[in-house]
């Protein structure tokens, strides 16, 4: 059964995922704010080896790590397809304006039902657009769980009003996408606290 290490990072507190797997001592990190020190000790401390970094969505809080955890541990990153432009170009991510331009130019695009098998774990994209064009969150069925990113938060969604966003196609994606999971689907999202399908059906006011 796999565990889950979230740390808060960066500027706006986002959420870092570790999602690892004891059966191979192999992790994927997920949404890296920043390459903290603590989390790089932390995984070398406690024997994890990391094979990829997957991005929900390429807004400047979700990918100012990239580099730092790419040369510690020369690993692929994942995106989808549509947010590749925006993960290249510091104006359309925004970390321009956030004190320091962040671009990566080599990621792997993925698409809406593709599975990724990494770490021992068979991980379904879903394509969630709306916040940004390319938003997608990662569903592992057998273990039940869901890393949502901006999409879908606790007891709320994420924003649409930055460039790329729509809100009626985020409402949309959320019910044609996630609504539909097991009840019982723990949610993993890019910030706040973590929720689950079935409490967002009966207590989301925006879905």
């Amino acid at each position: 059964m796999l565990k889950i290490k979230s740390y808060v990072l960066g500027p706006v507190q986002t959420n870092c995922y570790i999602v690892m797997n004891p059966a191979n001592r192999e992790c994927i990190i997920i949404d890296p704010a920043q390459c903290s020190k603590k989390v790089v000790a932390d995984l070398n401390a406690e024997g994890w080896s990391p094979k990829a970094i997957l991005l929900t969505h390429a807004h400047f809080d979700h990918i100012g790590g990239i580099d730092g955890f790419v040369k510690a541990y020369q690993i692929p990153v994942y995106v989808q397809t549509e947010d590749e432009r925006m993960l290249a170009d510091a104006e359309l991510n925004m970390s321009v304006h956030m004190g320091g331009a962040v671009t990566y130019n080599k990621a792997v695009c993925v698409h809406d039902g593709e599975h990724l098998k990494i770490a021992g774990f068979d991980i379904r994209v879903l394509h969630t657009p709306g916040h940004t064009p390319g938003g997608c969150c990662y569903y592992i069925q057998e273990e039940g769980v869901l890393f949502s990113g901006d999409t879908l938060f606790c007891r709320s969604i994420g924003r649409s009003d930055f460039p790329g966003g729509d809100g009626l196609q985020l409402v949309w994606s959320i019910h044609e996408k996630l609504m539909g999971l097991p009840e019982d689907t723990r949610v993993y999202p890019g910030h706040m606290d973590e929720t689950t399908i079935g409490f967002e059906k009966e207590h989301n006011p925006c879905i």
